[in-house]
């Protein structure tokens, strides 16, 4: 749903647009839509948005935005992360409200779970 002034699509980089869309796939039930060889939309993801092809990864070293997804069952997501190719950055650790880890997917992308 469109709402006024609010943020309405999410655009991320992936070196391998069909690793992306596998992994998203395979892990969190991501659906796709291809537009042309360098740019797939997703949906089922909480808010749509889109992989465009590049070479650029997002990484909080360099001051990218965290993409945090939510698990109701926090080391079962992690299990699934791992098996379908990606890679933990920092393991499972409390923060206020709950606990989350830092994976990244097999483009090299920085992503975090959290649960409460």
């Amino acid at each position: 749903m469109n709402v006024h002034e609010k943020i309405n699509y999410l655009e991320l980089p992936a070196r391998n647009i069909e690793a992306a869309k596998a992994f998203f796939s395979d892990v969190f039930d991501w659906s796709f839509v291809d537009y042309g060889p360098e740019y797939t939309a997703f949906s089922h993801a909480g808010m749509d948005g889109g992989f465009f092809k590049s070479d650029l990864v997002m990484s909080t070293a360099t001051g990218s935005a965290l993409i945090v997804m939510y698990s109701e069952a926090l080391e079962q997501t992690q299990s699934k992360i791992e098996h379908a190719g990606g890679s933990i950055m920092k393991p499972v650790y409390s923060f206020p409200g709950g606990r989350r880890f830092h994976f990244s997917d097999p483009n090299g992308n920085e992503y975090a779970v959290c649960s409460e």
